[in-house]
């Protein structure tokens, strides 16, 4: 039996939501729909997606190399819909973002292969660079749309923003760490241990001021602009991370596992959003990519 669309909606929620009931109440359907629904779908693939345990869900490497496919066909699907609903197709132009470090490979590709499925005659560019510069683009109107870290936006009265995502922090650890045993994971655990540092938009800061307010000073054993670095050292147990759960993904490129955990205390959030220039006529091409930005944002709310 081939798998449908809404076993794949019900698997990315689980995927999402780390858990059965949380995806369930998401949904606003029965833990058993989901149950059943996710046991079909292993079924119909022969792989295992989830590994079952009493905290919750922990996605498998076939699950989590899945995850991307479902996410795909997905989106696809939505964008299907919305061709009937209009002729984006005829649609021409230029369109120019903006777009900072870490939203880079995990918000904006998927948003613009959608916008570019659905708008193939517009010419898109894009920039990559850190939150101050692509504010001071917009303002002058160099750029029509910025995909990036909107917490700490520096001119709100200039810029209009609109919020796509919202990441909690979270601890990032080798399998079997120490900590993985504690029912509650606190700041003042973390404190001591050796920190992998991801220096890009403004996670340095954050995690900095986390364990000042501590009156510790972060033991920082490695810094890096590189996400996957800090996935590879964590792994290998060179260290831990205090991250956004935006940019987690379980296994390192080299295959091995890394577990995440909520930690108890005062965590930021970082918000990921779209900005642009306040006051200004927006084009056709930047009012259709915010248009596509916010279905995908609903899309994903829904599943």
């Amino acid at each position: 039996m081939a798998f449908t669309i809404r076993q794949l909606q019900y698997f990315v929620a689980v995927a999402d939501q780390g858990s059965v009931s949380r995806a369930a109440h998401t949904l606003a359907i029965s833990q058993s729909a989901v149950t059943e629904a996710i046991k079909e779908l292993e079924a119909d693939l022969g792989v295992e997606l989830f590994e079952r345990h009493a905290r919750g869900l922990n996605i498998t490497h076939k699950g989590h190399q899945f995850l991307r496919h479902a996410t795909n066909i997905l989106s696809s699907v939505s964008d299907a819909r919305r061709a009937f609903a209009d002729s984006p197709q005829a649609a021409s132009g230029k369109l120019q973002l903006g777009v900072t470090s870490m939203v880079a490979g995990y918000v904006l590709s998927d948003l613009l292969a959608r916008y570019r499925r659905a708008y193939p005659n517009v010419d898109v560019t894009a920039i990559e660079d850190n939150g101050d510069y692509l504010e001071h683009l917009l303002i002058g109107g160099e750029l029509d749309v910025a995909v990036m870290v909107i917490s700490n936006l520096r001119d709100r009265m200039a810029l209009q923003a609109e919020i796509l995502e919202v990441s909690p922090y979270r601890l990032w650890m080798p399998l079997g760490h120490k900590l993985a045993a504690s029912d509650v994971i606190t700041l003042a655990d973390v404190a001591p241990e050796p920190l992998i540092m991801l220096t890009i938009d403004e996670i340095e800061e954050n995690t900095g001021r986390l364990l000042m307010a501590l009156g510790a000073r972060p033991n920082v054993a490695f810094r890096t602009r590189s996400v996957e670095a800090v996935r590879s050292l964590v792994a290998t147990g060179a260290g831990v991370a205090l991250l956004p759960d935006l940019v987690y993904r379980p296994w390192s490129l080299e295959g091995d596992r890394i577990d995440s955990r909520d930690v108890s205390g005062n965590l930021p959030v970082v918000q990921v959003g779209m900005a642009w220039r306040r006051g200004s006529g927006l084009s056709q091409t930047a009012r259709d990519f915010i248009g596509i930005a916010q279905g995908q944002r609903s899309s994903r709310q829904r599943s």
